[in-house]
């Protein structure tokens, strides 16, 4: 039986580019350094796990870049270009047959627990989703036994509808596991609520 695919979404942890909603709130410099020790505490529990781990990263231009956040031992692969729903359609399609799950790198409450009990509902269920207090999701999962033709389409990204929308996008008799909520770090109140996490991994 397949041990699954782990893909983790991450963007070059540049000034200005990265989580510029929370850069608004504390500056664009503070906000990229956070979101480079995000990246490396999801990345270390990545590697937790006998899973197969894959960076898809954005932009293409940075794909060799040696940032000290990213892993240098996982495999690497270049976000495809569209909507966030296009790209992780993508990526999902691009790897072996066999489970596969997508995270990002801003829920500091990720652990490789999390990605365990992910793949163990994949064994029964047709698709897993980690979902976040704002109305979307942390974690999505696919066991591919069976088509999803239409994942990820007419899906209102950073809404509060995004995880509603998506669950709707796959077939109406797919068997959908939930795990726990976790909080994504978007601006400067979910900075405030995370801080005890994020200072405890220090």
């Amino acid at each position: 039986m397949s041990k699954g695919t782990l893909i983790i979404f991450v963007k070059a942890p540049l000034a200005g580019r990265v989580k510029t909603r929370l850069g608004r709130d504390i500056g664009m410099g503070r906000a990229a350094v956070l979101f480079r020790h995000l990246t490396k505490r999801v990345l270390d529990e990545a590697e937790k796990g006998p899973w197969r781990a894959i960076l898809a990263i954005d932009p293409l231009s940075e794909l060799h870049s040696n940032f000290p956040a990213w892993s240098q031992s996982c495999e690497r692969v270049a976000q495809a270009p569209g909507d966030l729903g296009a790209r992780m359609k993508s990526a999902m399609a691009a790897v072996p047959c066999g489970p596969v799950v997508i995270v990002g790198a801003d829920a500091p409450g990720l652990r490789a627990g999390h990605v365990r009990e992910a793949f163990h509902a994949l064994g029964r269920a047709d698709a897993v989703f980690g979902p976040a207090e704002d109305g979307g999701y942390w974690l999505a999962g696919l066991a591919r036994r069976r088509a999803a033709p239409r994942l990820f389409e007419n899906v209102r990204w950073s809404s509060r509808h995004a995880l509603a929308d998506t669950v709707r996008s796959l077939p109406a008799n797919f068997r959908i596991r939930y795990l726990s909520e976790l909080r994504d770090v978007d601006d400067a109140a979910d900075l405030r609520i995370a801080g005890p996490i994020l200072r405890s991994a220090r």
